[in-house]
């Protein structure tokens, strides 16, 4: 969270525990939703990529998270003892971030058509939308009579072509439609599931683009607010829907971008004659 920025503390989520996955750093859209969550009083549990104890130990320890577990996606037995370390410590949550997504470094740049391999695709396809969809399956087993809430992390390059965004544009498509998908068949549970779409914010997700720098100098000059999504933006958002105040809402993907996808062109641009 930026320095100036206090947190303003209060009771909204008192009383619900849930699951947090994708803390790295500081700088994390995680970490910054988990930050607010705690300081409305929710007890939760960080699910993070194992080898990663010493960086997401002392952010967990900094907000009374006790409990913690490695979970590689991509494996069955993985998956499997890390939800039963929630289930164990927790026994039911009212709430689920997921905050997970991967391509191969050397995908997102240049071109999509030539660039994107076989096993790269698979690999994004499998980390950034089928992980959903098994965290959303293993986290509604556990949640009340009452219903839950469910999101997950995208952005816009999933509607539009962005230079480099490439794989995980498509990736982000298809975990975006999973959202959907998953909202009409949790809907009857009273389960929520919906989608952020932060604009570009400085995270290590970012610094894995080829030049994610210029998509933040971009974004912040053709957005309506003429600044970049700021970590309270979506952390508030996220917070919102996770609480009970989000509960008439799911299937949705907000835009917390500053208005940059309401932008036609910007106004040193001249439109084209016709």
């Amino acid at each position: 969270m930026a320095d100036e920025y206090q947190m303003p503390k209060g009771a909204l989520m008192a009383g619900k525990k849930g699951v947090v996955t994708g803390v790295a750093n500081h700088q994390s859209i995680a970490w910054g939703i988990a930050s607010q969550l705690a300081a409305q009083g929710a007890e939760m549990a960080f699910l993070h990529l194992p080898g990663m104890e010493r960086r997401v130990e002392p952010l967990a320890e900094s907000i009374g998270v006790k409990v913690l577990a490695p979970m590689d996606v991509t494996d069955d037995t993985s998956m499997d003892a890390a939800f039963a370390t929630v289930k164990q410590a927790f026994g039911q949550i009212d709430f689920f971030v997921h905050s997970i997504a991967f391509a191969n470094k050397d995908e997102l740049a240049g071109s999509f058509v030539e660039n994107t391999t076989r096993q790269g695709f698979l690999r994004a396809m499998d980390i950034s939308a089928f992980s959903f969809v098994d965290c959303t399956r293993r986290a509604a087993a556990m949640m009340p009579e009452t219903g839950g809430s469910i999101i997950t992390m995208t952005f816009m390059g999933s509607e539009r072509a962005f230079p480099n965004y490439n794989t995980m544009g498509v990736a982000k498509a298809a975990l975006e439609a999973a959202v959907r998908y998953a909202a009409r068949d949790l809907g009857p549970r009273r389960i929520r599931v919906n989608a952020v779409s932060p604009g570009a914010v400085r995270t290590l997700s970012l610094a894995g683009i080829k030049d994610g720098r210029g998509m933040l100098a971009k974004g912040r000059s053709l957005s309506a607010m003429k600044e970049n999504a700021s970590m309270e933006g979506v952390a508030g958002c996220s917070l919102w829907l996770l609480s009970d105040l989000g509960l008439s809402t799911t299937g949705e993907v907000i835009h917390v971008d500053s208005g940059f996808h309401i932008m036609g062109f910007s106004e040193d641009e001249e439109p084209a004659a016709g």
